[in-house]
């Protein structure tokens, strides 16, 4: 084979779907950011808070990367919550994978809000590779495959469900198609169940000369690279629905499949994944979550040797290098940004550091248009990327923060109704809510919102209190609020907040007054800024009528 090869001439190709990732990703390492460090212990996930704090704390740690996940429980079940809970209580920050079971709502992992959860998008950069059909249309796709190529010639063209006596033969699954209707032709497969890569070894096994991948609604646009066993490209649902028409209309369809290496500056990117795991928060649906998105689709990431790159038995490669797509790649991207941050501000709070990452988000891109769904085509939504996606730059120099204590994590627990003994559980101390103290889930100074209205009452009236820390030089800050809201009443109070000195704290209160239920949706988004003319501290707000 011929490989796709790095700057420093090592092999480059993929791994097999993120749909059947193991839930633990990314091995023990540790890594220096000049006086930061990330540590990413496997112990840790096997042991839950003990090891994540004892073994952090000696290795003089100030980030955990976990790329994992798993099912949602109460934090005080939760093994990774806990865990997260012991090393924030030491000034450590814990980054997390959202997880990666979208495009489908409320399929977030690790949502506890000391845990900063991120989802994934992509990157300008692509593997194009054409699906050149007999009737002279050349739609594209992408792939990493650069073996053996195809004959120079337009190849018989087949479609897998009428290549199979199996119900699901359309998803080439294993032993499901026929090798006489297949041998010497190009097989199209539907995307989903399988492995990507195990398709096209399917194909292979039963005589195929190569493979189209097409997507379903499911995934929609989201491309993947692979490196296929075979000559193969993966192609979206649109271009899909395309070449299904010409090789249903015509018996005698041929098709090859053209490669064309790298390209960068792919538009619009970054959109959101479509495999990136989407909110609301269903354990605790007043927070929202993912925080924030980074790049997660095709990620240039290290390799084991001890198994092939597309993790199928019968492939017999080795490489040092992957091409890797899930949210255990961009959990990783916000890792190293929180350690670059805490290098250039080692007096920052975890809390500290996160917000400075989800407060210069951005949201939309450079030519002013919203952030777009890949699954869907259209806006993506603070449920789907949280703050917005991760802003290196702006987040050395945020302006403001919101910070948080243990205190206050404490207080959200006593807010959520938490016994002593489920306190004690996860923060592994005796607690004991005050009886006189009225908690609430919304003082919790997180930098977002939630407001949930029950469509019987709307005139109901919900307020948030937050605290700013000014971590920048002295400055006025003006607040605005974005799009006019027209379903909801929305009051920030005071709208001005002035700053004299560094670690100065200023409150505000936001006031939500519910309207009647849109006739036509049961969320709403809007965007809370506070700038000085120089700085922008953005905070989404996500409304919902249950």
């Amino acid at each position: 084979m011929s490989p796709i090869v790095s700057p420093d001439r090592k092999s480059i190709v993929p791994q097999p779907p993120h749909e059947l990732l193991p839930p633990i990703i990314v091995p023990s390492a540790t890594v220096d950011s000049s006086q930061a460090r990330t540590l990413a212990p496997q112990q840790a996930i096997d042991s839950g808070a003990d090891p994540i704090q004892s073994s952090s704390n000696q290795d003089g740690v100030n980030v955990i990367s976990m790329s994992l996940g798993g099912g949602l429980a109460d934090y005080d079940r939760d093994s990774v919550a806990i865990g997260a809970f012991a090393a924030m209580e030491k000034g450590i920050l814990v980054s997390c994978s959202a997880g990666n079971a979208g495009p489908s709502a409320y399929t977030l992992s690790n949502v506890a809000p000391w845990i900063i959860t991120v989802g994934a998008g992509t990157l300008d950069r692509d593997f194009p590779a054409y699906a050149s059909l007999g009737n002279g249309k050349n739609l594209s796709g992408v792939s990493l495959y650069r073996g053996i190529s195809l004959p120079g010639k337009l190849l018989p063209f087949v479609y897998a469900g009428n290549a199979s006596n199996s119900t699901n033969g359309n998803l080439c699954m294993m032993d499901t198609l026929i090798p006489e209707k297949v041998a010497g032709k190009i097989v199209l497969c539907d995307r989903g169940v399988n492995a990507r890569v195990q398709k096209g070894a399917v194909v292979k096994a039963a005589g195929g000369l190569g493979m189209i991948l097409v997507n379903t609604a499911a995934n929609g646009e989201e491309l993947v690279a692979d490196a296929h066993l075979l000559p193969a490209t993966a192609l979206g649902q649109k271009n899909g629905d395309v070449i299904k028409s010409y090789l249903f209309s015509d018996p005698s369809s041929t098709v090859t499949i053209l490669f064309d290496g790298t390209k960068v500056g792919i538009q619009p990117s970054p959109v959101v994944a479509a495999f990136s795991s989407r909110g609301p928060n269903s354990i605790t649906p007043e927070i929202l979550k993912p925080d924030i998105i980074a790049p997660g689709l095709n990620i240039l990431a290290g390799w084991s040797s001890s198994v092939g790159p597309t993790g199928l038995a019968v492939d017999n490669r080795r490489v040092e290098f992957n091409i890797i797509s899930g949210t255990s790649m961009s959990c990783p991207h916000v890792s190293g940004l929180a350690a670059l941050l805490k290098a250039a501000h080692p007096e920052w709070s975890p809390a500290a550091i996160r917000s400075a990452l989800m407060t210069t988000a951005y949201v939309t891109y450079k030519n002013g248009q919203k952030l777009q769904d890949v699954s869907t085509g259209n806006d993506s939504t603070p449920f789907d990327h949280g703050s917005g996606h991760v802003d290196p730059v702006s987040a050395l120099d945020p302006g403001l923060v919101y910070d948080l204590t243990v205190e206050d994590y404490l207080g959200f627990l006593c807010a959520l109704n938490y016994t002593a003994s489920q306190i004690a559980a996860l923060a592994r101390r005796n607690f004991t809510c005050d009886a006189k103290k009225q908690y609430s889930v919304t003082d919790l100074n997180y930098p977002s919102f939630v407001v949930n209205f029950d469509s019987s009452n709307g005139g109901r009236v919900i307020k948030h209190t937050r605290t700013l820390t000014n971590v920048g030089s002295a400055g006025t800050y003006k607040v605005s609020v974005t799009p006019q809201a027209s379903e909801v009443k929305i009051v920030i109070e005071p709208d001005t907040l002035s700053f004299s000195k560094l670690n100065e704290k200023r409150s505000y209160t936001a006031t939500f007054t519910g309207g009647s239920k849109p006739t036509n949706t049961v969320n709403s988004f809007y965007r809370v800024e506070w700038s000085d003319g120089k700085h922008v501290i953005g905070s989404p707000i996500a409304i919902s009528w249950s």
